[in-house]
């Protein structure tokens, strides 16, 4: 499982991967609606190029919020899931589900 970390302080957000065996931490996980064109991959997101996207901001004021719920951790589907491969979305849907039955809290945006 991917979650991500704001960074205090930077425009920057950290990534950070566990395993199948791991214990995850709390998280809150963004709510929200996609804007085509506009939100940012796993692949943006690690090599920093979209942070001109408007979904950037989004993660952003996601990250800040779940600091002030005192959560280290969020969830964000459009970059905490690879979703360029077609054939994997039955497991992409798996994915999201249990992210979404296992966090703290949802922030709506």
């Amino acid at each position: 499982m991917r979650l991500l970390k704001h960074a205090s302080g930077k425009d920057c957000v950290l990534i950070k991967e566990f395993a199948d065996n791991d214990e995850i931490p709390p998280y809150a996980i963004l709510s929200h609606t996609w804007i085509d064109d506009e939100e940012v991959t796993f692949d943006e997101l690690t090599n920093g190029t979209g942070k001109s996207k408007m979904g950037f901001k989004k993660i952003q004021l996601c990250g800040q919020q779940a600091q002030r719920d005192n959560l280290e951790y969020f969830w964000v589907d459009t970059c905490c899931i690879i979703q360029s491969h077609h054939r994997r979305q039955c497991t992409t849907k798996r994915v999201a589900y249990a992210a979404r039955s296992c966090s703290r809290t949802y922030i709506a945006f």
